[in-house]
């Protein structure tokens, strides 16, 4: 029975599903964003995230080697250590947590199995920042503005006093 227990086994033994998270892991820091089952996404979307949780610990020389050899024994991969430590770790520095984005694509012709790409957050252009800056400028509509009505007394209507300011500056010269 197996009361309690939300690990998905991905109908694997332990060796094979370890294996399996760590090369998928790899496999998204130095991608950036995979295709998968959603199963898979899911169950690397729990196994990922602590490991770049342990990136953003800053401290002496010894604790961030410490934390580069905890990773590299989880994922077996040089590259993806270096890339995660010199590229998606001052990234996500700021985020608190939430580093990964599961996104769901359908289903795959062949087996009917659900597919979904899972992307790191902070990567992706599209849903980024960055899209303000790079956006065009809206449109401008045919509408016309809406005009406010001038009110006579000057307590209540700001016309008056900027009537009085170009006086002001003709009566000085």
């Amino acid at each position: 029975m197996r009361h309690g227990d939300k690990t998905n086994n991905l109908g694997r033994k332990k060796a094979h599903r370890v294996a399996l998270l760590n090369n998928l892991a790899s496999q998204l820091i130095t991608h950036k964003r995979i295709v998968t089952t959603l199963a898979k996404a899911k169950a690397l979307r729990t196994y990922v995230e602590p490991l770049l949780t342990k990136t953003k610990k800053a401290g002496s020389k010894e604790e961030i080697m410490h934390q580069h050899r905890i990773i590299f024994s989880h994922l077996q991969d040089k590259a993806a250590v270096k890339e995660l430590f010199t590229v998606v770790g001052p990234k996500i520095a700021s985020r608190p947590g939430g580093y990964t984005r599961i996104l769901k694509l359908g289903i795959r012709v062949g087996d009917n199995a659900e597919k979904a790409m899972i992307e790191l957050v902070d990567f992706n252009e599209i849903y980024g920042k960055g899209v303000a800056k790079t956006a065009e400028p809206a449109k401008k509509t045919r509408r016309s503005k809406k005009v406010e009505p001038k009110a006579t007394d000057p307590e209540v209507s700001g016309a008056e006093t900027t009537e009085a300011a170009p006086e002001a500056d003709k009566a000085a010269e």
